[in-house]
């Protein structure tokens, strides 16, 4: 199985933007892979994903327009470039792995939290008003 670090968190103004990373153990190449966040008190809900042999990507409607999940499979790492955030972005980010490989992602990300595995640790993003 392949192990998941996501770093880049950190506190912004409201407007302002974070770079997340994703940096896993092995190849992610054969994985459709997500970006998932959950706020204090929230369920844990998917933001943004990506099949890593191509293919569109798909975004949750709340982020749609600001955030962009990117991927750069020679340094096995995938990215999520998050601009414009407001305080509703508030919470712990994490990357996981779709449970099937070389599967196309799900066609909705953001209520596919429980397809995935492989989870990181988190990293924290807070926004202020």
């Amino acid at each position: 199985q392949v192990q998941l670090v996501e770093s880049g968190g950190g506190s912004v103004q409201a407007g302002g933007s974070l770079r997340l990373s994703c940096a896993a153990s092995g190849p992610i190449v054969r994985y459709c892979m997500g970006w998932f966040r959950q706020a204090e008190g929230k369920e844990r809900e998917g933001v943004a994903s990506i099949y890593t042999r191509g293919g569109s990507p798909s975004y949750a409607d709340s982020v749609k327009g600001r955030f962009t999940i990117s991927q750069d499979n020679a340094k096995n790492t995938l990215y999520l470039q998050m601009n414009s955030l407001n305080p509703e972005d508030t919470g712990m980010y994490y990357c996981a792995t779709y449970r099937y490989s070389n599967i196309y992602c799900p066609r909705s990300i953001s209520t596919a939290a429980g397809s995935f595995k492989n989870w990181g640790q988190g990293t924290q993003v807070t926004v202020s008003s």
